[in-house]
């Protein structure tokens, strides 16, 4: 895998549930490259190759994303809509992982286009648990979509 290559692109920008993502993670042994944004212009950029990530290539796209909602600058419903906007990162699975028991939430997410919606559990342990069984599901089990090409403009 080269050095540009993403498993996992988490957006959270709690740092106590991002800590305990990535310990989750690391214990699962699922994702070997995770790229964090903490808020939803820096996942956007990251994305969208542009900004600080313009080296980056569409190319190399995560396997998922793993999506707070609550985010600074973007909520994670904004970032969701971009993503599905976008032809090259239509296809990207996305699973929202969040706090919000909100019906509201769960419903927009959907709309969007949203592959997956998880509420964050309040036990580690069953919180770590949740982490490892979705990466395995994601990075091991689902076949990932293939790169799509830019389109040309109009």
């Amino acid at each position: 895998m080269g050095k540009s290559e993403v498993d996992i692109l988490l957006v959270e920008d709690n740092p106590d549930d991002l800590d305990l993502t990535l310990i989750a993670l690391r214990k699962g042994k699922v994702a070997n490259h995770v790229h964090v944004a903490r808020d939803g212009e820096e996942a956007l950029d990251f994305l969208f190759c542009r900004g600080a990530h313009s080296d980056r290539s569409f190319d190399s796209a995560p396997k998922v994303i793993l999506l707070d909602l609550k985010l600074p600058k973007l909520t994670g419903l904004e970032v969701l809509r971009e993503i599905r906007a976008e032809p090259r990162t239509r296809l990207l699975p996305v699973v929202v992982l969040t706090s919000s028991n909100q019906q509201r939430d769960l419903l927009e997410s959907y709309n969007l286009g949203v592959n997956s919606y998880i509420q964050k559990p309040v036990d580690f342990n069953q919180f770590q648990k949740v982490i490892q069984e979705l990466g395995f599901y994601w990075l091991v089990v689902n076949l990932s979509p293939p790169p799509q090409p830019p389109q040309p403009p109009g």
